[in-house]
């Protein structure tokens, strides 16, 4: 992806794992317009090459992200635009609401799991983007909280149908009530992040091993055990097992399996086939 360039992203695919960095830290990431164009855009195009079999989002500077640009609520219908304006002004909010909605789900779509890799804060849409994520990884001095309650507003681009599939529903509504800050090492406690680092060298060095790692299994099989994990949490258990069977019938390829039992008994990496590009015909 070396001939795109972006305003707020940094890219880099190397051995099969794509660094996604968000490189604006003189503005402390803040989510700009032009961020939530290019997010799902340069995640679907790392999905549809096929080229990285893990993406990891970190950030420059002292923080993650300081969430979003509240100037992106501006001009958007006011009194001072007469009738029209304060007619149209709920249906252009959720206009804009729901392409900020499909921004995170993106990372959810896609079929690479996605990493993200938390330090200094995480701010209102920051905890949107992080729990879009597959796993999530962060220092322990890191810190997250639910701004949008702190400023008049209620969370709608992904935090609460998400954090209530990741923690209980109490920790939630304290959250979402309170505002308060959650630091990494309290979000390792409750199982938010997968783990909490005391620097941030040591917790980029241990994601880069799990993305290795990843990277390593047959990526057919990885995109099946994400799709069949977002299906279950969605779905009942029933209706789960139907699902991966079905999957499993269409999908499963032995070839891939004694790929995989040769390459663990040579101690050597695996053969795999990639996920075929999306590209169609049709495109």
């Amino acid at each position: 992806m070396a001939d795109h360039t972006y305003e707020c992203f940094r890219v880099d695919v190397q051995d099969h794992v794509a660094q996604v960095t968000m490189c604006r830290p003189a503005k402390r990431n803040s989510m700009i317009p032009a961020f939530w164009v290019e997010l799902p855009s340069l995640i679907r195009r790392l999905d549809d090459e096929a080229k990285a079999r893990v993406i990891v989002i970190s950030a420059e500077g002292p923080h993650f992200t300081g969430g979003i640009d509240l100037a992106m609520f501006a001009g958007m219908g006011s009194a001072d635009d007469g009738p029209n304006g304060r007619i149209q002004k709920p249906q252009r909010f959720l206009t804009l609401v729901k392409k900020m909605q499909d921004t995170f789900t993106s990372l959810e779509e896609c079929r690479i799991p996605v990493i993200a890799a938390i330090h200094g804060g995480c701010i209102g849409g920051g905890v949107d983007l992080a729990t879009a994520c597959d796993m999530r990884y962060a220092t322990k001095d890191a810190y997250l909280t639910i701004q949008e309650t702190n400023i008049g507003m209620t969370a709608d681009v992904g935090t609460y149908p998400r954090l209530l599939n990741l923690i209980p529903e109490g920790i939630v509504r304290e959250l979402s009530y309170t505002g308060r800050r959650i630091s990494g090492e309290e979000a390792q406690s409750i199982g938010l992040v997968n783990r909490a680092f005391d620097t941030r060298e040591a917790m980029m060095d241990h994601v880069q091993s799990v993305a290795v790692e990843i990277a390593s299994k047959a990526p057919l099989v990885v995109h099946g055990c994400k799709r069949i994990i977002n299906y279950a949490r969605d779905h009942t258990t029933a209706d789960a097992l139907d699902y991966v069977g079905l999957w499993n019938a269409s999908m499963l390829h032995v070839e891939q399996i004694m790929e995989a039992m040769a390459a663990n008994q040579e101690k050597r990496p695996g053969r795999f086939a990639p996920l075929p590009p999306l590209k169609t015909p049709l495109d």
